[in-house]
Formats: C-alpha cells, sequence, structure tokens
C-alpha cells in the first residue's frame, strides 16, 4: 500500500523535470543562436582596384575545392572578412582598409588571405606575391599579423612595412615602426631601416641587411602616390623626409571626419574629399555627399551574395562603404545626411542597413534606414538558415518609408544577377501603400530563391589551375592560431595554417648580419644580376606610374601650390650630400600628363620586394588642388580635380587612440 501511494508522487515529479529540462532546452536552442552571433567579426573593405583582381568568398572552407569555384571580380567598396582571399594578377594592384587607420596595398601577382579580424586581432596569409602593410594604430596588446611560408611577421608598432616571397625568400623590410618575426627556427626583431631575409621554411638561414635609403625611399613614394592620389605632392621620395616626419599624411590627423566617428570604421578619409559635415539640429554632427537634387542612399551600385552575411550593398560611389554599412541615413530640408553611430560606441559592421519591401508581380525594393529605426544583427549558415543577435521585430515600419524617390525597385530575377540602376525605378506613395518591409531579405521566399540559384550572381572569374592548387596547398606559418568562427570551423586546415610552438617562439634565429657591409643588395642569398634585374622594372615605369596618379593634378588651372616646408627640410641636410641633393633643393617644374589609365594598366607595377638597389632621384610634382563637383542623381562622380583637405578643427580628432602613444607612427 505504502508503495502504491508513492508511485503517483514519483510520476508528478519526474514529470516536472522532464518539462523544466524541455522549457530549458527550447531556452538554450532559442538562445544560442544569439551567442553565436556575438562572435562575428568586422569586415574590410576593398578601396581600390587597378587591373585584374579576384576574390574567393568560399561559402564551405572545409570543401576540398571550395576557394577554387568561387572567385569572382573584385570592385571597389567590396568587404571581405574571415576566410576570404583576394588575388592580384599581372600588372594589377588593389588596396585595402582594415579600419580607418589600417591599410594595405597588394601589389602584382600576389595573394593575401584574412584569418582573423576583429578589433585586437588581424592576422593575415601571404602565400605570393608582396605587400606593402600601413599600421596607423596599435592599442597595447593588439595583433597585427601577417603569416608567411617561412614565419609570421608581427607588427609590434605603428609603421610602414613591406613583405615579399621572391625565389623561395621571405623578405621583411621595416621602412618604420619595429616588427617581429616568428618562424620555427626561431624569432627575432626587425627594426627600422632594416631588411630581414628567411631563406627557407625552417629559416636556417637568416640574413638581416640595411635598407638602400634611395630605395627606400622609391618604395615609400610609390605607396604613398598610390595611397593618396588626390593630396600627395612627392615629398617622400627622399626618405630622411619620410624619418623625420612619417604621419604627414596621416588621413587621422588631416581629415575632420575621424573627429566624428570612430577611426575603427574603414573609409573615413574618403568623406571629407567627397562631402561636407554639419551640425544637423536633432541628430548632431552628420555628413552629407555633395550630389544632385533628387540623389537618394542605397541606388548606386549593386547587391552581391556574401557569405555569411547574405545580401550585401556595394556601392558605385567613391565615398561609399562607410555610410553604407555604419549609421543611420536621415532626410532633413530635402538633403540628405548620413548620422554617424556615437564615438563612444564600439563599431559594428553590417552588410546594408536597409528595410526590404516585397511588392507584386515578382518585384523587390529596398529603403535605407533612418534614425530610430531597429536593425537585427544576422549571420547564416551554409544551409543560408539565419543566426539573429536580437529578438526584436523583423517587420517594422521605417521612417524613410514616405521620403520621396527613397525606394528603390527591381525584379526580383535582377536583384540576384545584378541590376542596372540606371534603369531601376522608384516607388511612388500609391504603390507604397499597404507594404509590411521585412529587415531579413531571405524571409521572402521568391528573392531567398533567387539569390541562393543565382551561382554567386555577378562577376565570376576563373583563375589558372595553376596558380589556385599553388595557393591552395602552399601552408603559412603563424605565432597565435587563429580562432575559428562558428561559420567558419575548420578554418585552419582549410587555410593550411601551421602555428608555432612554445618553444620555437623561445628561440632565436642565428642571424648573418650583413648591415655593416654596404652592399645589402646583393647579400641575401640571391645572384646580383637578378637584383639588378629587378630594380630595373620599376625604374621604367616610374614616371608613367606616377604621371598617371597625378594626372588630374598637373591638368588643372589653379595656380602650383609651393612646397616651401619640402625645401626647407631639403636644405637642413647635410652638405656633403653632394649634387644629387643640391638639385633636390631647386623649384621643381610641373610634371606633364602620363599616359591613359589604360597604358598604365599594362605596364608592369613594381613588386617591392627588395628596397636595396639604388635608383635615380625624380623630381618632385606639385599638386594642384580643385573642388569635387556634386554628382547626378543616379550617384555618378562627375570628373573632379582633386583638393588637399583642410586639417581638422578643433585640434586633434578624438578618435580611437587620439591620445594614446602607439597611435602615432614612430
Amino acid at each position: 500500500m505504502n508503495n502504491l501511494k508513492v508511485w503517483p508522487h514519483l510520476t508528478i515529479i519526474a514529470l516536472l523535470v522532464a518539462v523544466l529540462a524541455g522549457v530549458g532546452v527550447a531556452w538554450w536552442m532559442k538562445r544560442e543562436p544569439a551567442a553565436s552571433a556575438k562572435e562575428m567579426p568586422n569586415a574590410a573593405r576593398i578601396q581600390r582596384v587597378d587591373g585584374d583582381v579576384a576574390l574567393s568568398n568560399a561559402q564551405d572552407t572545409a570543401a576540398e575545392n571550395a576557394s577554387s569555384e568561387q572567385w569572382i571580380a573584385a570592385t571597389a567598396n567590396q568587404p571581405f572578412s574571415v576566410g576570404d582571399r583576394i588575388y592580384t594578377r599581372e600588372n594589377s594592384r588593389a588596396s585595402l582598409a582594415f579600419t580607418g587607420r589600417n591599410f594595405a596595398r597588394l601589389n602584382p601577382n600576389t595573394s593575401l588571405d584574412v584569418l582573423a579580424l576583429d578589433p585586437r586581432r588581424t592576422q593575415l596569409a601571404l602565400r605570393d606575391g608582396s605587400a606593402v602593410f600601413d599600421v596607423g594604430y596599435l592599442d597595447r596588446g593588439d595583433l597585427f599579423e601577417v603569416a608567411t611560408p617561412y614565419g609570421a611577421v608581427d607588427f609590434e608598432q605603428p609603421g610602414l612595412y613591406n613583405v615579399g616571397i621572391d625565389n623561395g625568400q621571405v623578405l621583411v623590410s621595416v621602412l618604420s615602426g619595429l616588427a617581429q618575426v616568428v618562424g620555427l627556427g626561431g624569432s627575432g626583431q626587425i627594426s627600422k631601416g632594416e631588411m630581414l631575409t628567411l631563406i627557407g621554411q625552417t629559416a636556417a638561414d637568416v640574413v638581416l641587411s640595411q635598407l638602400d635609403g634611395r630605395d627606400a625611399g622609391y618604395l615609400v613614394d610609390d605607396y604613398y602616390g598610390y595611397q593618396y592620389p588626390q593630396y600627395y605632392d612627392g615629398r617622400y621620395r627622399d626618405y630622411n623626409v619620410y624619418l623625420n616626419d612619417p604621419y604627414y599624411f596621416d588621413p587621422y590627423r588631416r581629415n575632420a571626419s575621424y573627429q566624428y566617428v570612430n577611426s575603427y570604421v574603414p573609409g573615413l578619409y574618403d568623406l571629407d574629399y567627397y562631402g561636407d559635415w554639419q551640425n544637423v539640429s536633432g541628430y548632431g554632427y552628420a555628413w552629407s555627399p555633395r550630389v544632385d537634387s533628387g540623389w537618394a542612399p542605397y541606388q548606386a551600385g549593386y547587391w552581391m551574395t556574401d557569405y555569411p552575411y547574405g545580401p550585401t550593398w556595394v556601392s558605385a560611389e567613391p565615398w561609399g562603404y562607410a555610410p553604407y554599412h555604419y549609421g543611420r541615413w536621415a532626410f532633413v530640408n530635402n538633403r540628405w545626411y548620413w548620422v554617424p553611430d556615437t564615438m563612444n560606441t564600439v563599431p559594428s559592421y553590417s552588410p546594408a542597413l536597409v528595410s526590404f519591401i516585397p511588392f507584386d508581380n515578382n518585384q523587390i525594393g529596398w529603403v535605407a534606414l533612418g534614425p530610430g529605426d531597429t536593425y537585427v544583427p544576422r549571420y547564416y549558415n551554409t544551409g543560408w538558415q539565419p543566426y539573429y543577435l536580437t529578438n526584436d521585430d523583423l517587420y517594422q515600419r521605417v521612417v524613410n518609408l514616405d521620403v520621396p524617390g527613397a525606394v528603390m525597385i527591381v525584379p526580383v530575377d535582377e536583384f540576384a544577377r545584378g541590376f542596372d540602376w540606371r534603369r531601376a525605378r522608384r516607388a511612388d506613395r500609391n504603390l507604397l501603400a499597404g507594404v509590411n518591409p521585412v529587415l531579413d531579405p531571405l524571409l521572402y521566399t521568391p528573392l531567398r530563391n533567387a539569390v541562393l540559384n543565382s551561382a554567386w550572381g555577378r562577376g565570376k572569374k576563373d583563375i589558372p589551375p595553376g596558380i589556385a592548387k599553388k595557393l591552395d596547398d602552399t601552408f603559412v606559418v603563424t605565432s597565435i592560431e587563429p580562432n575559428a568562427p562558428n561559420f567558419r570551423p575548420d578554418l585552419r586546415r582549410s587555410m593550411r595554417v601551421e602555428t608555432v610552438s612554445d618553444r620555437g617562439k623561445g628561440q632565436k634565429f642565428k642571424v648573418r648580419d650583413e648591415r655593416g657591409n654596404g652592399n645589402a643588395a646583393r647579400s641575401n642569398g640571391r645572384p646580383a644580376e637578378s637584383v639588378e634585374r629587378q630594380a630595373q622594372a620599376p625604374v621604367q615605369t616610374e614616371r608613367a606610374n606616377r604621371g598617371q596618379e597625378k594626372k588630374q593634378a598637373a591638368q588643372a588651372d589653379r595656380p602650383v601650390r609651393q612646397q616651401a616646408p619640402v625645401q626647407q627640410q631639403q636644405r637642413q641636410q647635410p652638405a656633403n650630400r653632394g649634387q644629387e641633393k643640391k638639385a633636390a633643393r631647386t623649384d621643381r617644374p610641373v610634371r606633364q600628363p602620363a599616359a591613359p589609365v589604360q597604358q598604365q594598366q599594362r605596364q608592369q607595377q613594381p613588386r617591392g620586394e627588395r628596397v636595396s638597389q639604388p635608383r635615380a632621384t625624380q623630381p618632385t610634382a606639385q599638386p594642384r588642388t580643385a573642388q569635387p563637383q556634386a554628382q547626378p542623381g543616379g550617384g555618378q562622380q562627375k570628373a573632379a580635380q582633386p583638393k588637399a583637405p583642410d586639417k581638422p578643427k578643433g585640434g586633434q580628432p578624438q578618435g580611437q587612440g587620439a591620445a594614446k602613444g602607439k597611435g602615432k607612427k614612430p
């Protein structure tokens, strides 16, 4: 009898436990996607493309042939993130922005992969070619690392670095700053003005040499002329001028935009050149582009399917990165303003801050989110199922929906394949009556089917099988294992990453020191003849390349700005510099316009692996300035002459790292 009395109570307790367990599991499953979304990495920006450049955005890096099947044409303003790979073909270059202060320029025949990208860690992989890395800011404890087949190059201070792979060697040149190389055979530091050569994967032969000043000046001048064509004046051809003031052209010091936006956001220095900041009532300082009347945001560009973010906006406007992936847009007094997040807000990348509007007849529209509108951060798994960061409502009426001309409409099929925005139409008030905007575009079934069946929709490219195999099979060495995000769990194996052991980190390289022999160019394990041949190619193309980058400046009608500061610095050099330095003190003539852009792209660009062979001194080009004209309503930029931006008002910008010593280049 006692057992019969106890049995019902045990049954009830067991049922309660089961119910509570089920509720707990359901709650955990509901919250798990949000926890995963918090681990999302940031995205970086392709800010300039010259020639044939490809981007691999493999959806599943665990697949054997993922990186060779999903190459697409790279364009300016394309985002890229962890697991992506960029490759420049012959006679091609690309400029990248990881933040608003850290950049890279890829030389021809170069491959760069992204292993980690977050506010405290940037890990890249260089498998072939060479690149210049411009590190403008590092906080205490930050890691900025370039993995190579023979060792990891850690940039320990802000500075300018050149890393290249050439004939079985890895060459690391420190133009300014301080670098640490960690390889399987040991580690060692490289100071300003030095080059370290690693020969072989075990780095058994390590050579430390001194950079030739004229050659280093050429490389610095080539980088700054490419990175800042609007206002660079050629002063860094003299390497000593660069060393005396390496941050003269630092956009953080020159551009007012860094006063109003966190400097972690890429693409800020474009804003001063193409628009203006104003104090807008109710919003604070906001930026407005110089465009024609009738213009609206998110209407000049195209959509790409970017794993794991989904449909991502790529703007055709030269300034169109930061305002389309951060902040909100407000329509005030018949003018559009970009309202950035507050300075103390940690920037969070978004593929497009818009609301999507399904229409009848298989059409889709979109409109920019305004201040106060909710955005639900998300990413997708390999089956394109969404993971949401917040639990906000995905169906909302947004403030800009009623702004005339703010909603762009295209057929669903054109959205997926890549539409011609000049032929797209805008929705009128009657068409917008009764619509139901949605924040996640893949919740609209016709659009989801079109996107997933679009074969990545735009600019698919074929990489030669030999190059693809080489990039896939080449291992790289890191000092710290990259953190694999949830959407790329097999990152280390798929990206061919090997991490140096703690024992290897503790060993020191056995370095052959050749800094004092006065012949660094011929002391790095490579025959002198090949060094000379490599040095000749950049010299032969320097005039055409540099002249084309300054073509607009040479054609302007305004008076030439005097270069008194440059001349004064040059007069301070020691008298024993010789006739070459005396000639540099004279007034430079304005450089004549160079060959057309098509001819420039056919020429071989400098690879920049070595910077030790002397080069002939070239006259300094003097810039001309002019205000860029307004863009037409469709968003295309009219031909405009460069304008040298004024320094920010109120002294130093108040962005990230404004008061930290490591935020300056040494």
